[in-house]
């Protein structure tokens, strides 16, 4: 495996990964749903499977295309290049965003037609209310800054399992139970279930995330300061370099993710 993998694999990358990350989200959800009535088992069960599965993903497809998994995340590289360190260029990105999101559908589908639901039925619940807003701001900030900030100290193997802990933790400590994550948003609009959300609630909850992502990507500047051009990701083409040690993903930051 070498650094700097194609775009249209690392598309694929991403679609599977973000696909794959849906499917434990909604299935686990349906699962815990069928096993127990109570609201506050289930959605145990739920962060706890989510949160393995988050990083056991991360670290799958992190060395193929950073596994990212969120256009959120994806967008806060793209703005890292354009701060004088390497991310990704402007097509990269809109390649990045659309594999997300199908993938993010996709995902969703696959779940309810492994439980014997109807696929593509539309979620009913609506998540409504400034609180619930503000809950999706603080939640994708501090999931950028856990990635930002591990990039800024070197820390970058930690991110697999500091991302999948921090989703566990913010499912639990935010008012709209973290999704952070615009694409996993629209793919969760796709399941009528205890993890949906309605379509009329997405613009909302996107907004929201896109703010806590300048927020996140504001306070890690302000803690860590301005990366340094070598110590960001390098930017990532077709050409064949050596490999990186074991883990590492093409942008060197490896491993950004979820909710």
């Amino acid at each position: 495996m070498t650094a700097h993998t194609s775009l249209p694999r690392r598309a694929a990358a991403e679609l599977i990964g973000t696909a794959g990350l849906l499917v434990v989200v909604i299935g686990s959800g349906l699962k815990a749903a069928e096993l127990s009535p109570d609201t506050g088992v289930a959605l145990i069960a739920n962060s706890f499977v989510s949160a393995i599965g988050l990083g056991l993903i991360i670290t799958l497809f992190g060395p193929l295309s950073g596994a990212h998994l969120n256009p959120v995340v994806t967008l806060t590289f793209w703005w890292v290049r354009r701060a004088g360190g390497k991310g990704l260029g402007g097509r990269e990105v809109l390649v990045y965003v659309v594999a997300q999101t199908a993938g993010a559908i996709g995902g969703a589908v696959l779940a309810e037609a492994m439980f014997g639901r109807t696929p593509g039925t539309f979620a009913t619940q609506a998540l409504d209310g400034g609180h619930l807003l503000v809950g999706e701001v603080i939640a994708t900030a501090g999931l950028v800054l856990v990635i930002q900030g591990l990039g800024h100290i070197g820390r970058d193997r930690l991110v697999p399992a500091a991302v999948a802990a921090y989703i566990a933790a913010a499912i639990w400590f935010t008012s709209s139970g973290s999704f952070a994550n615009p694409a996993g948003t629209i793919g969760r609009s796709f399941s009528d279930s205890f993890t949906g959300i309605s379509p009329g609630s997405l613009p909302g909850f996107v907004a929201a995330q896109l703010l806590g992502g300048i927020l996140g990507l504001a306070l890690a500047a302000f803690l860590y300061g301005t990366r340094a051009k070598d110590a960001a990701a390098p930017e990532v083409t077709d050409a064949r370099e050596p490999e990186p040690p074991a883990g590492v993903g093409p942008d060197r930051t490896v491993y950004q993710a979820v909710g």
